[in-house]
């Protein structure tokens, strides 16, 4: 049978590590996908050549659309990232009736719908394993594994760059700053670190999962995004004194109201396994109502372990190349024709229970006063402290844990509570689940 040939879109960490790993294991991966997978074009404006195995034998261009026009061309390999020109290169190769592979997570979360409906008229198929997670094979547990299930809901550490900036500020007591320029000269975080640290790289990989899940077509625009840059050493000292460790959370949910799609700081109960994943480790909680709650862990990025998803999808596609594209495990999980139409909640209507920390006067009378917001707006508290202030100190944090209620309750009481005169303004505010 002849071998299949890739032509790799890009190659830096990603598209290195994926050369290097077909190249390496050619003869295990040839056994399983049944048929030699070889790269034979590339494409990349920029790449260092040293470390890179069989580069001599393929052939090299700057022109990326060189490559998906190209007829001997089997599978294209999208790893430029971004939106464009990467949109417009996987539209072409389908175009071109050529199966795609990407680790692109920005590309399926806001053209997704408009990608895997080219790829389903023209019979191709689009893998995207190592868009969520890295090396975690989450994509391929949610779309095969836990096909039998009605998901309820997903938690996820998705980002490695927030989590080891939480991690660095728990374990280390260290301010969000110092550990960010930390992560930036380790290269977790880029020079602009907006993606990482605001959850927006977090909310693409979400909205992928949340389509995977529920049967829901990809709706990135509504999802709610809140990021980490906020959180400050004593809110993680004071989450800890309740039992909780502070996460940056993807969590999405079956709910009446909708499907809940929201990624911000969440305190987790400390003996909950997915509290204790550190550094730059992604980890995904999916609970599933005929198998339970699983736990999915690893390396969330990374050259060699997003390159091991990447070429897991290269055999995967190599294995369908002859099956009917009608018989195919469908991209969504879901068949084309049956994606449900069930809305994605608004944020006032997620229930959660809240950490609640503010700067208050210290004077009689002021906790009394917030308690009194919070009860009239329904909102019961479950523990509180109030430190003594320093010597000659006015002010004083006072900090609480709530039970569950809506957001828009919480809102309004916040909104009062920053009214009054004895509150300084800015009440910091993190949602909290027990992931039970």
């Amino acid at each position: 049978m002849n071998p299949v040939k890739v032509g790799l879109l890009g190659l830096g960490t990603v598209g290195g590590g994926t050369l290097n790993v077909l190249v390496k294991n050619a003869s295990e991966i040839a056994r399983r996908a049944g048929r030699e997978i070889l790269v034979t074009h590339a494409a990349a404006r920029e790449y260092r050549a040293e470390g890179l195995l069989g580069l001599d034998k393929v052939k090299l261009t700057d022109d990326a659309f060189e490559v998906v026009d190209n007829p001997d061309v089997d599978i294209v390999v999208e790893l430029i990232g971004g939106y464009s020109p990467a949109r417009e290169l996987v539209m072409k190769a389908i175009d071109n009736g050529k199966h795609v592979v990407t680790a692109n997570k920005a590309l399926i979360a806001l053209h997704g719908n408009e990608i895997f409906a080219a790829a389903h008229e023209k019979g191709v198929t689009v893998a995207f394993e190592a868009a969520v997670a890295g090396g975690i094979p989450i994509i391929k547990a949610l779309r095969e594994g836990l096909a039998a299930n009605h998901i309820e809901w997903i938690a996820g550490i998705i980002n490695g760059t927030g989590n080891f900036i939480l991690t660095e500020m728990k374990d280390k007591g260290r301010d969000f700053a110092d550990v960010l320029a930390e992560a930036q000269a380790l290269g977790y975080a880029e020079a602009d670190p907006t993606f990482d640290v605001e959850g927006i790289d977090a909310a693409h990989k979400l909205t992928i999962l949340a389509s995977l899940a529920f049967g829901i077509p990809l709706q990135f625009d509504k999802c709610y995004t809140e990021g980490i840059s906020r959180i400050e050493p004593q809110d993680v000292t004071y989450a800890e004194q309740f039992g909780y460790n502070i996460k940056h959370l993807g969590i999405t949910r079956r709910t009446d109201a909708g499907i809940e799609l929201r990624v911000h700081p969440t305190l987790i109960p400390a003996r909950r396994l997915i509290a204790n994943v550190d550094g730059v480790m992604n980890a995904v909680l999916v609970k599933g109502d005929a198998v339970g709650p699983t736990l999915y862990y690893g390396a969330g990025a990374g050259s060699l372990p997003t390159a091991s998803a990447v070429v897991a999808d290269i055999i995967d596609v190599t294995r369908t190349l002859t099956t009917d594209p009608e018989n195919r495990v469908p991209h969504l999980a879901f068949q084309p024709g049956e994606l449900s139409d069930q809305s994605v909640a608004s944020m006032d209507d997620v229930e959660t229970a809240y950490y609640l920390r503010m700067t208050a006067v210290d004077k009689p009378g002021v906790v009394a006063a917030v308690a009194g917001i919070l009860a009239d707006a329904g909102i019961s508290i479950e523990a509180m402290q109030q430190k003594q202030p320093p010597e000659g100190e006015t002010e004083v944090p006072l900090v609480m844990l709530t039970h569950r209620v809506r957001e828009r309750q919480m809102n309004q009481a916040i909104a009062k509570i920053e009214a009054l005169d004895a509150i300084r303004p800015g009440v910091t505010r993190i949602r909290v689940e027990r992931l039970k």
